[in-house]
């Protein structure tokens, strides 16, 4: 069976029954890990489950037919089911925690990996800290998997690094300025009052993005649809971002064959998208570079995209959607991860991207005329 990674091969029904049962014969084991906060899986060489203990049944919701699956299939990881060969046969998961963790043990070394998933149902992601080892059991080789949740520990990273890094400066910033107004002379007060206005407007834009995915992800965002011309919001997109500080010495442009659709969707969430598109494109190129935003009809769908003329390397490419990764360090950037959450859940589309030598990176966000 084809694979891109792991090997795709699986134990039969008998064989897993089997190994389960040798399993379950140690009782200690059952003792021990009913006694731990962490979901513990027992797996097979071919990556199967043969134990788990209830803290699984726990997180998950679901008690039968846990035996003999993946780690991705049980947890609904998007990627699990693109392929034959199931968890850990695609090229994504290549970059996987948990496939990392499982493949170090099965060579001898314990392992402790980060692994995040997009999970199939709701589009939703789940953070997990993966722990591995070796165990001899009978005279068979097992992997035991340790898996804490540290979806709210990653969130508040990210929160913590944005506020007290991100929005942190720019505070500074604007103090900064606002004290040297009474030092300021006639010809460089409006220029000062200009700069502290767009920092307090930048100040406000990054807490307002967060207040929206936190509701998002909560479940809790409300959408108010209205007519939108799709020129005038690109235009407006445009204006705000021209001038801004990750627009220097680069080119921003409107593709002229950008047409005017009027369609139903909420503005500010399809602004907050589009706008994320733009600002991620011209954080990515480079000085002289161009980056263009454009929107056609096309299927009965409205098609905003933002091309840029830099290449994502491959390993950018497999994680760019999920919660907690970013190209601009540990702990910063959602991007595209709320582009993605915002449009999906919300707005009914569909944000992807493609990437190459030729054409650069374009993300495209399609949406239907009305929601």
């Amino acid at each position: 069976m084809e694979t891109k990674f792991l090997p795709a091969e699986r134990a039969n029904e008998n064989v897993i029954k089997q190994q389960s049962e040798i399993v379950s014969n140690f009782s200690y084991l059952k003792d021990l890990y009913s006694a731990v906060t962490d979901v513990v899986l027992i797996l097979n060489k071919e990556r199967q489950i043969v134990f788990y203990n209830n803290n699984l049944i726990d997180m998950i919701g679901i008690e039968n037919l846990i035996c003999g699956l993946r780690l991705g299939e049980v947890f609904k990881c998007i990627h699990a089911f693109e392929s034959a060969g199931g968890c850990g046969t695609t090229e994504f998961c290549r970059e996987c925690g948990a496939a990392k963790a499982i493949l170090s043990s099965q060579k001898g070394t314990p392992a402790t990996e980060e692994c995040r998933i997009i999970q199939k149902e709701g589009n939703s992601a789940l953070d997990l800290r993966v722990k591995t080892k070796q165990i001899e059991i009978g005279d068979e080789d097992f992997t035991i998997v340790a898996a804490t949740d540290i979806s709210n520990e990653k969130r508040r990273r990210v929160l913590e690094r944005l506020f007290f890094h991100d929005i942190m400066n720019t505070a500074v910033g604007v103090r900064g300025l606002s004290e040297l107004l009474s030092m300021a002379s006639e010809e460089n007060l409006n220029e000062l009052k200009d700069m502290i206005h767009n920092g307090s407007e930048h100040l406000v834009e990054e807490i307002k993005s967060q207040r929206m995915l936190t509701a998002a992800e909560n479940n809790e965002l409300a959408i108010t649809p209205i007519l939108i011309n799709s020129r005038k919001l690109l235009e407006e997109i445009f204006n705000l971002y021209k001038m801004h500080e990750v627009a220097k010495d680069k080119n921003l442009q409107i593709d002229t064959k950008s047409q005017g659709i009027e369609f139903k969707s909420d503005k500010v969430i399809l602004s907050r998208v589009v706008g994320n598109m733009t600002k991620n494109a011209l954080e990515a190129c480079n000085i002289g570079d161009t980056v263009k935003i454009g929107c056609i009809l096309e299927n009965n769908l409205v098609k905003f995209w933002v091309n840029n003329p830099t290449v994502m390397p491959t390993s950018v490419k497999l994680q760019v959607f999920q919660r907690s990764f970013s190209t601009k360090g540990q702990g910063r950037g959602l991007g595209t991860y709320s582009m993605k959450l915002l449009s999906e859940k919300y707005l009914k589309g569909q944000v992807s991207f493609t990437t190459s030598e030729i054409e650069g990176t374009t993300f495209t966000a399609s949406y239907p005329l009305g929601i």
